[in-house]
């Protein structure tokens, strides 16, 4: 059955090739973009691919406005994709970095959220809600703990908001993506090098930049995003499936094993 889909972050990545794919399959979709000039160019391409289901609006999460009007339109699905990431030490990272990703990933989508689900219930409406999180939001990896904390506490909201609203049939899911090749993870490793000071800060640049670049020059840090966007366009417009869904397979292997061996960890 076709649905109506309201996707943020959609100017890019995943967001981007998940909306394409989900028009492509039939679904009516609402991709938002978090900055003006993202929208024109999503809006051509859907032009040039002939998805005349496929709207582009800005929708700039720190803007009131902007929620309050996408918090006014129809949808069945409403799919928090939108999202930045502070990497670095976490005993060395300014604090008011920290703040402002929780304020993007977290306390944002939870506003822009609350205001659809209240109005769905007062409207006897039986949507669905999907966070993307991360692999990030199962497990801690130094240097990106600021980020995936992010997304730990997307994952205790996802789990609350799921039995909360459940008795009102809305639907509540998590999509965690292993780190695929988007640009994404590049980004974000980039960001600390714009505060970190080898005069000042007991983490070196130098070491900190080598174990990104290893870590990036990994198989498991440049997998193909196609696979996930595949099965993301497969997941959020379904009426039944997992809460949580860790992609690729192996991936969730890793984060089931780190989760048990959490139990036996020593200091």
């Amino acid at each position: 059955m076709s649905k109506t889909i309201l996707i943020t972050g959609a100017g890019s990545g995943f967001g981007e090739g998940a909306a394409i794919g989900l028009a492509m399959n039939g679904h009516k979709v609402i991709a938002t973009t978090h900055v003006s000039s993202q929208v024109m160019p999503l809006r051509e391409k859907a032009k040039e691919l002939g998805l005349d289901n496929l709207r582009v609006d800005r929708l700039d999460l720190t803007d009131p406005y902007d929620i309050a009007q996408a918090q006014s339109w129809d949808f069945d699905v409403l799919w928090n994709n939108a999202g930045m990431g502070e990497a670095g030490p976490v005993w060395e990272i300014p604090i008011d970095l920290v703040r402002r990703n929780y304020e993007v990933n977290v306390f944002l989508p939870l506003v822009l959220t609350q205001g659809v689900v209240q109005k769905w219930v007062a409207g006897n409406k039986k949507g669905k809600v999907v966070f993307t999180s991360s692999m990030g939001g199962l497990f801690t990896p130094a240097n990106w703990g600021t980020y995936v904390s992010t997304k730990h506490a997307l994952e205790a909201i996802a789990e609350a908001l799921q039995q909360e609203l459940a008795p009102y049939g809305i639907k509540v899911q998590t999509i965690n993506p292993g780190a695929y090749f988007t640009g994404y993870n590049e980004t974000m490793a980039d960001n600390p090098f714009r505060w970190l000071d080898d005069s000042k800060n007991f983490t070196q640049r130098a070491d900190l930049r080598k174990g990104f670049d290893e870590f990036f020059a990994t198989p498991e840090g440049r997998m193909d995003a196609q696979e996930m966007i595949d099965r993301m366009i497969k997941i959020v417009p379904a009426d039944t499936g997992k809460f949580r869904n860790v992609v690729p397979k192996q991936i969730e292997d890793m984060l089931k094993a780190h989760q048990l061996a959490a139990w036996e960890n020593q200091i």
